[in-house]
């Protein structure tokens, strides 16, 4: 995603993006890189991650699972050991899962629930610090379906509703300190998520095409056009936004 001029005012700053070996975490490690920010792509897989860090200059990444003990200050510490400072938390990385309550086991609850609410969380506090001494932001990346019923995706939803309050918490615990958090809650997007959420590539097809038919715009969204939202939300320019969960669904919540 190209960056216009005006955003190059992250020249400069630091962001730390994870799930940055594809998708939407790679749309955004690149948009923020564009917009003149240094940026640590974090991801579990190193050869994703390495063809992130090749599409752009200000890209170093960390192959590291989130989850695993001791890797929140791992991040931190890599990404403010090579540049001195954090601005940015982009905890993007997670998880879906179509599992409906005659499914439902402990295992993928438990694993949900590390990836998408305990790992950022972990990573937050660790960041924190850093981001005090920054006036920076917490990015979150929730779902449409954090504020709207999933039929067969209950706990996935779970985690997103998650999301969304502990944005709002941390908003209100760290406003005055001036460090602002917001999310951004995408509709459907086209990314392998599903792929990995175990479908096959003609069910994904499928399922974007249902999805179309269902979203007001009759489209589904780029990974580009969700880390454009990602990036605005880090816009120093807004720094009187915070609390808020922006939803980038095409008008898929409305109905």
């Amino acid at each position: 995603m190209p960056a216009d001029p005006l955003d190059r005012n992250l020249s400069g700053h630091v962001a730390i993006v994870t799930g940055a070996g594809s998708g939407i975490g790679r749309a955004t490690a690149i948009a923020f890189a564009e917009a003149g920010a240094h940026v640590l792509g974090v991801g579990r897989r190193e050869a994703p991650l390495n063809e992130t860090a090749a599409a752009h200059d200000n890209i170093d990444v960390l192959a590291i699972d989130i989850c695993g003990e001791g890797a929140p200050a791992k991040v931190v510490s890599t990404a403010v050991g090579r540049w001195g400072r954090l601005d940015h938390l982009i905890n993007n990385a997670g998880a879906t899962a179509v599992m409906p309550l005659a499914e439902t086991n402990k295992q993928t609850i438990v694993d949900l629930l590390a990836l998408n609410v305990v790992a950022p969380s972990l990573l937050a506090h660790e960041a924190l610090p850093h981001l005090r001494r920054t006036s920076g932001s917490i990015i979150n990346l929730s779902s449409t379906y954090g504020h709207r019923p999933m039929a067969g995706g209950a706990h996935y939803s779970a985690t997103k509703a998650a999301v969304e309050q502990m944005t709002r918490s941390w908003a209100l615990e760290l406003a005055g300190e001036g460090v602002r958090v917001n999310s951004v809650a995408p509709g459907p997007t086209r990314t392998d998520v599903m792929l990995h959420a175990g479908l096959t590539p003609e069910a994904a097809e499928d399922m974007y095409a249902y999805e179309r038919d269902r979203i007001p715009t009759h489209h589904i969204a780029s990974a580009d056009e969700v880390a454009y939202w990602i990036l605005r939300m880090a816009d120093p320019a807004g720094r009187h936004a915070t609390g808020q969960v922006i939803t980038v669904d095409g008008g898929l919540e409305l109905i």
